[in-house]
């Protein structure tokens, strides 16, 4: 490396560990903390049959948030929030992630990944405030988008059926390191006490796992829409969820989703809080 490009890089590592980009990566990930927390609570209504009609997805969560006191601020700060998070993942992007090994090529990738979906994210939730559309039901997305692609993609059927196992496999994936309690290296554990430590612990190890396990049964969903060659059959959040209703058990299994998923918007707030970022 040259001294000129080191000379970059280093104003570059400085741009992205600046106060404006940790900030903007906090709200992003408070932001995200609202929205589970949110998401879990409509899908605890469903399962006792009190939702209103609202899905327990982003969509529902927005839904959530306009009908409340205030709510067009509120949702133009959750929009601040995830433009934010999209912003933070760009920088980690271009000058590398926090902490050893953030220049791997494959982490770089991964936050491109992240900032893409952040910034869609992000604008889709300006779209909803400006009422020019807004995430849609996860549900429809989802067998419109398999739909499409089994009926308008040459080998599409197959490429639906490859999304449904990479979620299934990212989900397991994320579970097992989730019960492994690997994010804490992302944490500075050093600024907790040993009681706050458990108690993030806790909550990263059961909301990491729950989300997990949503995502995965998702693309389960997927996968076997692509066996069945029905797109009808792929679902969303909102469906996914609602299919945890119907287990011999009853709505008490999605109630336990729910909270997880409510357990994994508080662990968000911990990593707006201790995240190295």
């Amino acid at each position: 490396m040259t001294a000129q490009e080191a000379r970059a890089r280093a104003a570059g590592n400085g741009v992205s560990a600046s106060s404006a980009f940790r900030a903007l990566g906090r709200a992003g990930l408070a932001a995200r903390g609202v929205i589970y927390i949110l998401v879990g609570a409509l899908a605890v209504q469903i399962a006792f049959g009190k939702s209103g009609g609202k899905e327990a997805d982003r969509q529902g969560a927005l839904q959530t948030v306009a009908g409340t006191p205030g709510g067009t601020i509120l949702l133009w700060l959750l929009a601040i929030g995830l433009a934010g998070m999209a912003l933070w993942r760009f920088s980690e992007a271009v000058w590398g992630q926090a902490g050893p090994d953030g220049d791997k090529a494959t982490k770089r990738l991964n936050s491109l990944g992240r900032g893409i979906f952040y910034a869609v994210v992000c604008a889709s939730t300006v779209a909803f405030i400006i009422g020019a559309g807004g995430p849609g039901s996860s549900d429809k997305k989802s067998r419109d988008y398999s739909g499409k692609a089994m009926h308008d993609i040459p080998g599409g059927r197959w490429l639906v059926l490859l999304v449904g196992l990479g979620l299934v496999a990212g989900g397991i994936g994320i579970a097992v390191s989730a019960m492994k309690t690997k994010f804490e290296k992302k944490l500075n554990t050093h600024q907790m006490s040993p009681a706050v430590r458990k108690t993030v612990k806790t909550l990263g190890v059961v909301g990491k796992t729950t989300r997990a396990l949503v995502y995965a049964s998702a693309g389960a969903f997927f996968a076997y829409a692509a066996i069945k060659f029905d797109p009808g059959k792929a679902k969303g959040v909102d469906g996914t969820l609602r299919q945890f209703a119907h287990t011999p058990v009853g709505p008490w299994l999605l109630v336990l989703i729910a909270l997880g998923l409510i357990v994994f918007g508080l662990y968000s707030f911990c990593e707006a809080r201790w995240r190295r970022v």
